[in-house]
C-alpha cells in the first residue's frame, strides 16, 4: 500500500480541496540583497544524552580505565569462584591524569576468571564484521593467559580471539575479533588461566568500520549523518557542559587532547542534572576530544566553532565565578587554543597539534566566550577576554552570550552592553512552543543592521504534551507539529542573512534509552540512528542555502505568515539557480503561482521538494525511520512564471533554473 509521502512523489494528492485562487508570488532574481555566509546552518554539539562516550565516540567498553566514581562500574566478575579477584590500585602521583588500574589476581588453574563489560546500554555487534580490543598491561607475578569473547545478551559466545600475554612494562597489546551474530545488547568478556597476575588499564573494542576507517574513531553512521547536513559550522563541546555544575567540573581543553590515557575523566554534568532522568553511569573520557572534534569539523566541510568557559559555572546550578586574580588563565586557555589550532609546528601547541597527526593549521576563525550566562559578571569578565583576543589575534571573531532567554531583563541587558561593544556574533537561544516559532518569523526584520551579527546558538521547538499523553519512546517530541513551526521560523533567518549569520538546531544527538533532554534532531540505539522530521528541515535549508537572498513577495510584501504562508528564497549566482523555501502552515493545500522578475526560466528542468506528514504529531523512530521524508518531483516551468502546490503543513524547497 502505497504511503502518503508516495502518493505525494507519485504526483496522486488531490488538491480538490483546496478553495482558494491561486495568488501570484514574486522572485525579484534582479533584485539581489544579502549574501548568505557559509556559516548560515551549522550544528551543535553537546556531550548530552550519551552523545559522546556511548554515542558517536565508538568506543564499546564503558568505564575503560577504570576512574568512573565507581571504579568497577561497568565491570562484573565472571568464572569460577575463588579463582581470583580484582583490585583497584590509584598511583595518584605517578599519573595524576589516570591514576587508577585493575590488579588481577589469577588462581584459576585449568578453569577461567575474569571480568565483563557491559557497554553503554550494551554493545552493539553486526554481523562479520571484525572489533579491533586494545589494553594496556604487564605482567606481575606467574604467567596467566588470556582471551576475550563477545558475548550476545545472555552471554552466549558470538565471537573470540586470544589475547597477548603482556610483559614485565606497560605496553598497549591488540586483537582483533569478528562477530559471528548480530547483537543490539552484547558485552566484552575478558578470561584468564592459570596462575599469576597482571594489571589492565584503558581496555578498549572499537568496530573496525569507523569514520574514515580511523582506528579509536567516530560511529560512521552518526557522522555521515551530519555530513549529509553539509553544515557551515560545528560548535562544540557544547553549552552548558562548557560551565559544569562548578568550576572543578568545567570543560578544559587542555586536559582532552594528547594521548588518550593521558586525559583527564571527569563526571558529565548531566549525570544528575534532572533526577528523574539521573543515569548515573554518565561520565567523559574526552576520547573524543578537541582534537577530534577540530578534525570531524574539517573532516565534513564546516568551520569549527569551539566554546570556552569563562569562568563562570553554570548560573543556574552553583554559579561560581572565578576569581578576578585567575582570570588570566581563562584568558590563556584561549591564547593557546588559537596557537593549537592554526600555530606554527615550532610552537608547543602547534607541535602538539603535529604529533597527533594534523601538522597543518585547523584554520580556526572564531571562538566563544562563555555559553549562556548573563548580568554583569559576565560582562565584566567577557570584556576582558575581548580586550585581551582583540589585542593579540584580531582576525578570530568573538561569540558572546545574551544568556538563556530569548527577551525579558536579562536579556535587554545583556545586549544593551553587548550592542556597543567588539562583539562579532551574539548568541541567542530559544526553546519555545511551535506557536512562537510562527508568530516570530519576523523577530530580526528590524534589528540594527550595523550592530553585532546574530548567531541562532540553540533552538527547537518544544511541543505541549501532557503528563496523561506523555510516552517515555524519546522520538515522539521530535513531532512533524515542532518541524514545520521552525521550518517557518527559519525562512525568517534566511531572509535576515545580513544580520543572522549563523545558526544550530540544540541538542542534536541522543540515544533512546540514556537520554536526559528532548527533543533532539538524530536518535539511535547501538545499531541505528534516524533524523527526525527536524533533522530532515535543517537539512533541506542547509543543502539549498544559496549565494545572496532575493525579495519573495505577495502584492509587495514579504510572506511572514499571512494567510499561514512563510517564504524566503535566494539564488545560487554561480549555478544559476532560484531557491525558495515557501512553508504552508495551514490544514488546506493551496496554490501558487510564482512570477520571475530580471529574469527567465531555462525550461523544463524545476523541481520541488516536498517535507510533509500525514498528521501533525507524526515522527520518525528507530523501527519506523521514514515517516516523515522529502519527496521530489519535477515542475512543469514555463518562461517566466511556475505554477507550484503546496500541500497542508508542508515546507517545500522550489528550485528553478534560471538564465
Amino acid at each position: 500500500m502505497k504511503t502518503f509521502l508516495n502518493l505525494i512523489a507519485a504526483g496522486l494528492l488531490s488538491l480538490s480541496g483546496s478553495t482558494s485562487i491561486a495568488q501570484t508570488i514574486t522572485l525579484s532574481v534582479n533584485k539581489p540583497q544579502a549574501a548568505v555566509q557559509p556559516t548560515m546552518w551549522g550544528i551543535f554539539f553537546e556531550d548530552i544524552n550519551f552523545s559522546a562516550d556511548g554515542g558517536i565516540y565508538a568506543e564499546l567498553v564503558k568505564n575503560r580505565s577504570f576512574e568512573f566514581s565507581q571504579p568497577l562500574m561497568g565491570w562484573k566478575e565472571t568464572g569460577k569462584r575463588g579463582a581470583g579477584n580484582i583490585l583497584i590500585v590509584n598511583r595518584g602521583n605517578e599519573h595524576p591524569a589516570n591514576p587508577r588500574f585493575a590488579h588481577v589476581t589469577v588462581q584459576a588453574g585449568d578453569s577461567s576468571y575474569g571480568m565483563v563489560n557491559e557497554g553503554f546500554r550494551g554493545m552493539g555487534f553486526k554481523k562479520d564484521a571484525r572489533y579491533n580490543f586494545s589494553f594496556l598491561a604487564r605482567n606481575t607475578e606467574g604467567s596467566p593467559t588470556g582471551k576475550l569473547i563477545l558475548v550476545d545478551e545472555n552471554g552466549a559466545n558470538i565471537g573470540e580471539a586470544t589475547i597477548p600475554s603482556p610483559g614485565k612494562e606497560w605496553k598497549q597489546y591488540t586483537a582483533s575479533v569478528t562477530a559471528s551474530r548480530t547483537v543490539a545488547k552484547g558485552g566484552l568478556k575478558l578470561l584468564f588461566s592459570g596462575n599469576g597476575s597482571l594489571d589492565i588499564d584503558m581496555v578498549s573494542l572499537f568496530p573496525e568500520d569507523t569514520w574514515k576507517q580511523r582506528p579509536g574513531g567516530l560511529r560512521n553512521d552518526l557522522v555521515q549523518l551530519l555530513a549529509d547536513l553539509h553544515p557551515g559550522f560545528v560548535r562544540f563541546p557544547g553549552g552548558c557542559i562548557v560551565e559544569g555544575r562548578d568550576l572543578a567540573n568545567r570543560y578544559q581543553w587542555k586536559k582532552t587532547v594528547g594521548k588518550i590515557e593521558d586525559r583527564t575523566l571527569i563526571v558529565n554534568r548531566w549525570n544528575t542534572e534532572f533526577a528523574h532522568r539521573a543515569p548515573g553511569d554518565y561520565f567523559q573520557s574526552y576520547g573524543l576530544g578537541f582534537y577530534e572534534y577540530f578534525q570531524l569539523s574539517e573532516d565534513i566541510g564546516a568551520a569549527p566553532l569551539p566554546i570556552l568557559n569563562c569562568g563562570m559555572a553554570c548560573q543556574f546550578n552553583t554559579g561560581e565565578v572565578a576569581a578576578d586574580d585567575d582570570m588570566s588563565q581563562y584568558i590563556q586557555d584561549a591564547i593557546d587554543l588559537i596557537e593549537f589550532a592554526n600555530g606554527s609546528t615550532d610552537t608547543k601547541w602547534g607541535k602538539l597539534r603535529a604529533e597527533m597527526g594534523h601538522p597543518k593549521p585547523f584554520d580556526l576563525k572564531m571562538i566563544g566566550v562563555g555559553n549562556e550566562q548573563w548580568d554583569s559578571q559576565y560582562i565584566a569578565r567577557y570584556q576582558r577576554f575581548e580586550q585581551e583576543l582583540k589585542s593579540k589575534h584580531p582576525e578570530i571573531k568573538l561569540v558572546s552570550s545574551v544568556g538563556p532567554f530569548s527577551s525579558g531583563e536579562r536579556f535587554e541587558y545583556l545586549w544593551s552592553k553587548l550592542r556597543p561593544s567588539k562583539a562579532d556574533f551574539v548568541d541567542e537561544h530559544y526553546y519555545m512552543p511551535p506557536e512562537w516559532f510562527l508568530k516570530n518569523s519576523n523577530r530580526y526584520d528590524k534589528y540594527d543592521r550595523k550592530g553585532p551579527k546574530i548567531f541562532a546558538g540553540e533552538y527547537a521547538a518544544h511541543i505541549k504534551v501532557s503528563k496523561e499523553n506523555d510516552k517515555e519512546q524519546g522520538e515522539t517530541r521530535n513531532t512533524w507539529e515542532s518541524a514545520l513551526a521552525e521550518a517557518a521560523f527559519m525562512t525568517g533567518l534566511e531572509r535576515n542573512a545580513d544580520v543572522v549569520q549563523m545558526s544550530s538546531y540544540a541538542p542534536l544527538l541522543a540515544h533512546v534509552e540514556a537520554w536526559q533532554w528532548r527533543p533532539d534532531l538524530i536518535w539511535f540505539d547501538n545499531l541505528r540512528s534516524v533524523g527526525t522530521p527536524n533533522y530532515y528541515v535543517q537539512q533541506l535549508f542547509a543543502n539549498n542555502k544559496g549565494t545572496h537572498t532575493i525579495p519573495v513577495t505577495v502584492n509587495n510584501l514579504p510572506l511572514t505568515g499571512q494567510e499561514g504562508v512563510y517564504a524566503s528564497a535566494t539564488i545560487d549566482q554561480q549555478n544559476r539557480k532560484i531557491l525558495l523555501k515557501i512553508v504552508n502552515t495551514t490544514d488546506q493545500p493551496t496554490n501558487y503561482k510564482l512570477v520571475l522578475t530580471g529574469a527567465v526560466t531555462t525550461g523544463n528542468a524545476a523541481t520541488q521538494q516536498v517535507l510533509t506528514a500525514k498528521n501533525k504529531g507524526d515522527f520518525n523512530s528507530l523501527d519506523n525511520p521514514g515517516v516523515v521524508k522529502p519527496v521530489e518531483q519535477p515542475l512543469k516551468a514555463g518562461k517566466t512564471n511556475v505554477d507550484v502546490s503546496l500541500a497542508a503543513n508542508s515546507l517545500n524547497v522550489i528550485t528553478i533554473p534560471y538564465k
